[in-house]
């Protein structure tokens, strides 16, 4: 597990987890807190879901008050991968809202893979509280996270998408166009959620009409100073009856 070599270090988890003893417990946990490598930080996990999980689970839970960061993220990371719903209690508060980005976005993702159905409500209230932070990948994690608990994220959503904080609102209304057509890309939806948030609903709605109408006029315009078959094609291209 020392090795300098990460293939040497991957090849010794995948061992350890093809052959499970309790007695790996501590360096495998010990591991995580310390792994440069993704991909075995990611074998370290598997090889802790191949232990008991009455041995496993005590430790991990020590491992989410630790103060490495990566500790607490390879700690809610193993618990995902094994996937007990008893162990949402101990999703606390305090990593919901973590000050490192990598164990918030982390205690996001698991939070909505273990939340009891009775719960969900509840999570979508906390996870809005964090809309607006950090930069695309943190905002984009934290969408995804409201989109996958489904219809119970709109009316926290809806709630903060009157917020007086421009960032807070543009992420609020950003999730929610997402939630409603999960097709739609982040950044179309973000940029249209600003929009909104800087000129109002109906400006916004207007701006788009007008924006509609210039680029059908430029097309209709271009169409004339071709060919007939030219013309053609571009009417075509916007759906226009010739």
């Amino acid at each position: 597990m020392s090795s300098d070599d990460p293939s040497v270090r991957l090849q010794t988890a995948m061992a350890v987890g093809s052959h499970p003893d309790p007695a790996f417990l501590e360096l495998l946990v010990e591991r995580c807190a310390v792994e440069p490598d993704f991909f075995v930080r990611d074998m370290l996990s598997w090889a802790l879901t191949r232990l008991p999980p009455e041995i496993t689970l005590p430790r991990i839970l020590q491992e989410l008050d630790s103060e490495l960061s990566q500790a607490r993220c390879q700690a809610l990371h193993t618990l995902s991968k094994i996937g007990d719903k008893s162990t949402w209690a101990w999703i606390a508060r305090d990593l919901l809202r973590d000050a490192d980005d990598e164990v918030a976005r982390t205690a996001w993702r698991v939070a909505v893979v273990l939340v009891p159905e009775d719960e969900e409500t509840g999570l979508a209230d906390e996870l809005v509280l964090q809309l607006g932070r950090g930069d695309r990948n943190v905002q984009l994690s934290l969408s995804r996270a409201l989109v996958d608990l489904g219809e119970v994220s709109k009316a926290a959503l809806e709630r903060t998408a009157d917020s007086a904080d421009p960032a807070v609102a543009a992420h609020a209304r950003a999730t929610e166009l997402l939630r409603q057509n999960p097709e739609t890309g982040f950044e179309a939806a973000l940029d249209e959620a600003k929009r909104v948030v800087a000129l109002g609903p109906e400006r916004a709605a207007a701006f788009c009409a007008a924006s509609a109408d210039t680029d059908s006029s430029e097309t209709a315009e271009t169409a004339q100073t071709t060919d007939p078959m030219g013309a053609a094609k571009a009417a075509e291209a916007e759906g226009v009856e010739c």
